[in-house]
């Protein structure tokens, strides 16, 4: 029996909130076989599709007639984080009732803390929302101090910083719930940016994106996890990608996992932050990170599928 934490990528969720609740009927009986197992499971999951929907909706109602308030974007990822884990929720529930599994399942609206002086906060690049013209572009930023940036000649696009996640607020009762057997759903979409305000140590929520595989790992670490899975598209982790030359690793270093880095090995915004947040969790707990698709995740911890990272030469 181990301690899981699984990484699902927003993408595999699907665009709208049907075509996500099928999708989640495949996601649900892999997870519900490594439940069956007697794994204790945290499942994670990105929101890029989703919360970019919300604060699209959110955007253009406040620029209709009824102007509608305008929501700020880590209120939008908590409204993502909520449906997701809502939908995540009645599939598993679902799955575990047609398998005669019982076990409770619930979903924590997590904050995780970032540091107010990151080097990501002067340097936006994450980008989020609509298209505006130079002229709607330049009264958003007057009017709210948002940083645009020209996207493709298709018009300006706003941008957010990417901190580093540095605390889990709600991980101790992430981890009480994973002890007492409980399959937790968490820190959807890396997590709602909060800063610690300067004033009163207040927790104060920013605008701003945490890498999703950055924060599973910080997780991972927090509740005493054995193993941190994170479910991308593709079975395993490739030297020379895409090309007749790629390569297929079965075991990965972390010394290892630095070199190729290093040389420019794995892609930004793709599999770098997960070979990056593997090595950040198994240096911190000397355990197992794996890499895997969704497909050969059930078997992807017992038999010779996925890439296993691990620490040492």
């Amino acid at each position: 029996m181990s301690k899981i934490v699984i990484a699902l990528g927003g993408n595999a969720l699907g665009n709208t909130p049907e075509e996500q609740m099928d999708k989640l009927e495949r996601v649900a009986k892999v997870i519900v076989k490594l439940i069956k197992e007697g794994n204790k499971i945290v499942l994670t999951h990105g929101n890029g599709p989703q919360v970019g929907q919300i604060a699209l909706a959110m955007e253009y109602a406040h620029q209709g007639s009824i102007n509608t308030p305008l929501m700020p974007f880590a209120e939008c990822g908590s409204m993502s984080q909520g449906y997701i884990g809502y939908q995540l929720q009645q599939a598993l529930q679902d799955e575990m009732e047609r398998q005669k599994v019982k076990k409770d399942c619930v979903t924590v609206i997590t904050q995780v803390l970032v540091a107010a002086n990151d080097p990501a906060f002067q340097n936006p690049t994450k980008p989020i929302g609509a298209f505006y013209s130079k002229e709607q572009a330049d009264e958003l930023t007057k009017m709210k101090g948002y940083t645009f940036v020209s996207d493709a000649g298709r018009g300006f696009r706003r941008v957010v910083p990417s901190p580093k996640p540095i605390d889990i607020i709600e991980s101790r009762a992430i981890k009480k719930l994973v002890d007492d057997d409980i399959v937790v759903i968490a820190v959807g979409g890396g997590g709602i940016p909060v800063i610690k305000n300067d004033k009163k140590e207040l927790l104060e929520g920013v605008d701003a994106v945490i890498d999703k595989d950055l924060s599973s790992a910080l997780l991972g670490e927090l509740i005493d996890a054995d193993i941190l899975l994170i479910l991308t598209a593709i079975d395993k982790v490739y030297l020379n990608f895409n090309t007749p030359e790629q390569k297929a690793l079965d075991i990965l270093t972390t010394t290892d996992a630095r070199k190729y880095i290093q040389n420019d090995e794995f892609a930004k915004g793709s599999m770098l932050p997960k070979v990056e947040a593997c090595i950040k969790f198994v240096n911190s707990s000397k355990k197992l990170a794996v890499i895997t698709s969704l497909d050969e995740a059930a078997e992807a911890l017992s038999s010779n599928v996925g890439t296993k990272i691990v620490g040492g030469n």
